[in-house]
């Protein structure tokens, strides 16, 4: 069934969504297909909106095909601040899975074939229709996460260079030839080799930063000459929906098949529906490294892509500059709460250094900004949801109860907030060291060198990110050299990254690399063409 033409987008500010959904949702506030040209943004905000209302509003069905489908239910999406319901998001179940995976496998040929100059136009047009709607999209994110603005305003700039990355990647998709004469046997022969696209690939991205992570899956896929289906998570679907509302908008003015991108939400017999179809070409999992190992075992024969947790670490050697890393370890631990998985978390101090680091460290948390996460000003707000809440709260109360000294904790009225928190000295065991706590925490422990301090890295199951502050050359390369991770950075947070670098991580943290460029290479897949000429 195909729900109801959508009227066009209400003026700024949006009207108020109920909380409760009326027994027949109202119609959708997106554009028919096909749709008109989208108006102009509104004019940037000196202020966040007042209330909890979303700018955009959302359909009540699901982008699957070359239509919208009618989704079985809706489920309110809240604001983790003060948790109003800021919009009804659509449901889908495993029908709607199914006749996505359908479609997608129906057009893959099609989409195959679409010509370079097909595919970069359709991602600089996703890229310039995101770029209009810029603020509505923050003011969206700050909404749907909770987290900061700051973070928000981060996150859609980089969404913007992945699709702009991807466009220019479409011009380097190529193969090179193969000298096959190197025995007697290959006299004569002309080899050349060529990148052919995976196939479907099924994205599915977890709640921090709901607009990039859809990027990540999407655009390299497109780029590639694969359909995508988008499963985002259940408690942030809204920015999701519409980016790819955006992309498939930009795909049917290209004179492409919109069902080249498709989003199906729902929940784990959803996912599983379209990973363990063995027809799809790959899957690409952001989330936690327990859901990512199971999805690689039922998706088995499948690729399978995974970008999972950490607890990244940030050493500080007796070299270190203390006031530049005092500074990177409030501003990498507690940037979007300290939900983003290469946050600072672990903390290994030289001891030679300890008491100058911890002096210039203590004085700067009183500086991190804690309230709503519409204020300009704030650097941590809510968490996601009430669980998340609570098992951080949790797992620092083990650690003091364990021997660790809390060392910080800003102090406040919110239940809804884990205040930035630094605990000292955790013993062995504990896991607000040992696993991904993914929240406002900093867990610091001091050693005797830098070489115990490498060790202390590498002595978990985890490897993203880990960074290292240092003066000495030695040192820096020493630690490109051992430490067990996807990337090592030096005298900046563990946090940094680009998105066109290539990202991901060893051990528990995943496998493959994220990045346009290198993610293109993982949806792709090598034909060697091997010719001998007739006379």
């Amino acid at each position: 069934m195909t729900p109801s033409p959508p009227a066009a987008l209400p003026p700024d500010p949006a009207p108020a969504i109920p909380p409760d959904p009326p027994a027949a949702l109202p119609p959708a506030a997106l554009p028919p297909d096909p749709a008109p040209a989208i108006p102009p943004a509104s004019p940037p905000r000196a202020s966040p909106p007042p209330t909890s209302q979303v700018v955009l509003q959302f359909p009540t069905g699901l982008p699957i095909g070359e239509s919208w489908v009618e989704a079985p239910t809706s489920t309110p999406v809240h604001f983790p601040y003060d948790g109003t319901a800021i919009a009804q998001a659509p449901v889908g179940n495993t029908a709607l899975a199914h006749q996505a995976l359908e479609n997608a496998l129906s057009v893959r040929p099609q989409v195959a074939h679409l010509p370079s100059y097909t595919r970069r136009s359709v991602l600089q047009g996703a890229l310039s229709a995101l770029s209009t709607r810029r603020e509505e999209f923050i003011d969206l994110l700050i909404l749907e996460t909770g987290k900061p603005r700051v973070d928000c305003v981060v996150e859609l700039d980089r969404t913007l260079l992945t699709l702009q990355t991807a466009a220019e990647e479409v011009a380097r998709l190529h193969g090179e030839t193969v000298p096959l004469d190197l025995l007697p046997s290959g006299e004569n022969l002309i080899g050349f080799w060529v990148r052919k696209p995976i196939g479907v690939v099924v994205g599915i991205t977890g709640f921090n930063y709901p607009l990039l992570l859809a990027a990540h899956k999407i655009a390299p896929a497109l780029a590639a000459g694969c359909p995508v289906i988008v499963k985002p998570a259940p408690q942030t679907p809204l920015a999701t929906l519409w980016l790819v509302h955006l992309c498939r908008e930009a795909l049917a003015e290209a004179g492409a098949p919109r069902s080249a991108v498709q989003l199906i939400t729902g929940g784990v017999d959803v996912g599983s529906t379209l990973t363990t179809d063995r027809r799809i070409g790959a899957v690409s999992f952001t989330g936690s490294a327990a859901v990512g190992h199971q999805i690689a075992r039922d998706a088995a024969p499948t690729k399978v892509l995974l970008e999972l947790g950490s607890n990244s670490a940030l050493v500080v050697a007796e070299d270190a500059d203390l006031v530049a890393a005092a500074d990177a370890v409030v501003r990498g631990g507690y940037y979007a709460s300290g939900q983003a998985c290469i946050s600072v978390q672990r903390v290994i101090v030289v001891e030679s250094v300890r008491a100058a680091f911890l002096a210039e460290l203590t004085p700067r948390l009183d500086a991190v900004k804690v309230g709503d996460p519409r204020e300009s000003a704030t650097r941590v707000s809510a968490l996601i949801d009430e669980r998340s809440t609570t098992r951080v709260n949790l797992w620092i109360d083990e650690a003091v109860t364990a021997g660790a000294t809390l060392a910080y904790q800003a102090q406040g009225n919110d239940p809804r907030i884990v205040g930035p928190t630094v605990l000292l000295d955790l013993p062995h065991g504990q896991q607000a060291w040992d696993e991904e706590i993914f929240g406002p925490v900093i867990a610091i422990r001091s050693v005797p060198d830098v070489e115990t301090a490498f060790q202390a890295v590498n002595d978990t199951r985890y490897g993203l990110h880990a960074a290292v502050y240092t003066s000495s050359l030695a040192t820096a390369f020493a630690a490109i050299d051992q430490l067990d991770v996807g990337g090592v950075v030096v005298n900046e947070v563990p946090g940094f990254r680009s998105d066109v670098m290539p990202y991901g991580g060893v051990k528990d943290s995943g496998t493959g690399r994220e990045g346009p460029r290198f993610a293109i290479e993982e949806l792709t897949t090598t034909r060697m063409a091997i010719i001998r000429p007739t006379p």
